[in-house]
This record gives structure tokens, C-alpha cells and sequence, in this order.
């Protein structure tokens, strides 16, 4: 993944709403959500709502699919797994990591 496209994802995620909203389509999976669902859900209204998601589907986090009269969207596991791999690439000067008990993440 290059720098620039590591920047755009973080500055999408960077935002409560945009966070939330992906976050969601995480937990929903393969399956999706369509707007509408995601709306009444998280109380953001659908035109601001529909700016989250086209932020979030310009920085490559979300896919969108037409399914008849509805739009779905998915969380893009693969730019986010790309993104995390980025991220921890070189965790740890490349040796394993030593997890603590509490789940904590590097106590290198």
C-alpha cells in the first residue's frame, strides 16, 4: 500500500461519524447494509450520511453495489487488512511481538 493512499484512509477514518459508519459495515460482513439501514441505525441523518460514505468510498473503505432500487455498501476488508499491514509492517524491528495478558498490542 503507498504512503498517500495510508493517508487518505486514515484522514477518512479520522472522523466520528465516518468511523462509526465503517465500523458498522465491518460487523455486518459480506452481507452489506444499504444506506437506508445504516441511517436508522447510527441516528446520522441521510444526506450527511451519504457524504460519510461517498468519503469513505473515495478512500477506498467502502464498495458500493446497485441491487435492484438499493445501493449497498461493504466494508473493503481487503484495503482495510492492506491498510492494518501497513500499519504493523514493521512492528517490533520485525521480530514477533510479545502480547501482554491484557490483549495490549507490542510491549517490545
Amino acid at each position: 500500500m503507498e504512503e498517500n493512499e495510508v493517508v487518505r484512509s486514515l484522514a477518512a477514518l479520522a472522523q466520528s461519524a465516518r468511523l462509526q459508519v465503517f465500523r458498522a459495515l465491518v460487523i455486518a460482513g459480506p452481507r452489506g447494509m444499504t444506506p437506508g439501514v445504516m441511517a436508522e441505525g447510527s441516528g446520522i441523518p441521510a444526506n450527511t450520511l451519504s457524504f460519510h460514505l461517498k468519503e469513505l468510498l473515495n478512500a477506498g473503505l467502502v464498495t458500493q453495489e446497485r441491487q435492484g432500487r438499493n445501493l449497498i455498501y461493504r466494508a473493503s476488508f481487503e484495503r482495510m487488512n492492506a491498510l492494518l499491514g501497513y500499519l504493523t509492517q514493521n512492528c517490533c524491528q520485525g521480530e514477533a511481538c510479545a502480547v501482554g495478558l491484557d490483549g495490549a498490542a507490542c510491549k517490545c
